[in-house]
């Protein structure tokens, strides 16, 4: 009868990688603080080859096992504590995706937090990341950077051709919806207040919006037209007293859309409170569909992809959609919804 293999020992393995029992014992119990990733590596390679199997030790806990983890990060300047953040629902749509895949999330932190040599300390050899969901639009030279790290990566609401996956919403859908729904109640006027000037989402609404105006033989007059560097509601309550200077023009708008749910609160207020009746003198309308406009009082009409299904679709791309350099890059679009609330109304 053959003699069972004698098991290898901590302290074999500490003589054989001319270290300490110590060190090697903190490392098998899934220690990483403090220990170089070259030298966590090899204990485990060494303790695998071996066939190191003491009770307690799990090889879930290998370098290689250890690799589900997917990274957030943020656009900046978001943080992830900003109140009422339309990427807020998208974060919980993509952890919520990526645990019933039995991954975890970590948050990274925004873009401009993490310089290049803390990226590499994150993405250090060892280290236990399956990919990265960006969230929001990135500079190119951040994301030439976290390439560099050969991880999978999703974008969400932004797109990159070519360099890496990206889920999106369908803005030319969302702004022709809004569009056909006022153009049904009336209106012939339109305003835009927008907001994160400078970044490729307001553009691409911005265009859309234009686009679903002309298509019924419209357009967009200049002078109606707000942009503004930043989306919130103070934003939008500015960009309301803006557009006000001309209320005495006979083509003032009858209606106005603004580039966020965010801004399209701040605007009915601020017309509001200028003695602008929302809906009976102005209507108001958002080129984003959150629940801030299906929950608000009054509820904000609403046009977009729904933020929780772009978060889980972005899970679905990442874990399921493989290596951009193998497979190519996906760009997908999920379908807009209308949402009719309490801010729109027949041309006054």
């Amino acid at each position: 009868m053959p003699v069972p293999a004698k098991k290898v020992s901590q302290t074999q393995l500490a003589r054989e990688l001319g270290i300490s029992q110590a060190l090697v014992s903190l490392v098998l119990n899934g220690r990483r603080q403090g220990i170089s990733a070259e030298t966590y590596d090899r204990i485990w390679a060494r303790a695998v080859k071996r066939g190191y199997h003491p009770k307690g030790m799990h090889l879930a806990s290998s370098p290689a096992a250890q690799a589900r983890q997917v990274g957030i990060i943020l656009r900046a300047p978001l943080r992830l504590n900003t109140p009422t953040m339309y990427f807020g629902h998208v974060q919980h749509g993509l952890h919520s995706g990526i645990e019933a895949r039995e991954h975890t999330t970590v948050f990274l932190g925004a873009e401009d937090q993490l310089d290049a040599a803390k990226l590499r300390r994150i993405f250090a050899p060892g280290h236990s990341f399956h990919g990265l969901v960006l969230v929001g639009e990135v500079t190119r030279t951040f994301l030439e950077q976290l390439r560099k790290f050969r991880l999978p990566i999703v974008a969400v609401s932004a797109r990159y051709s070519g360099l890496c996956h990206s889920v999106l919403g369908n803005e030319p859908q969302a702004l022709e919806s809004l569009v056909d729904h006022l153009h049904a109640l009336g209106h012939r006027r339109f305003g835009w207040i927008g907001g994160n000037v400078g970044l490729g989402r307001h553009e691409s609404r911005l265009q859309a919006y234009e686009g679903a105006l002309r298509r019924l033989g419209l357009r967009l007059d200049p002078r109606f037209v707000v942009k503004l560097k930043e989306g919130d509601r103070i934003d939008g309550a500015d960009g309301a007293r803006l557009l006000l200077a001309h209320r005495r023009r006979p083509d003032f708008p009858t209606a106005c859309i603004c580039y966020n749910t965010l801004m399209a609160a701040g605007a009915g207020r601020e017309f509001t409170r200028e003695g602008w009746a929302v809906p009976g003198r102005i209507s108001v309308a958002s080129a984003d569909l959150s629940p801030v406009a299906t929950d608000s009082t009054p509820r904000i009409t609403a046009a977009g992809s729904n933020p929780t299904a772009l978060g889980e679709a972005a899970a679905r791309l990442l874990l399921d959609g493989g290596s951009p350099a193998a497979e190519g890059c996906t760009d997908l679009m999920l379908p807009a919804q209308l949402f009719a609330g309490d801010t729109t109304g027949p041309a006054a």
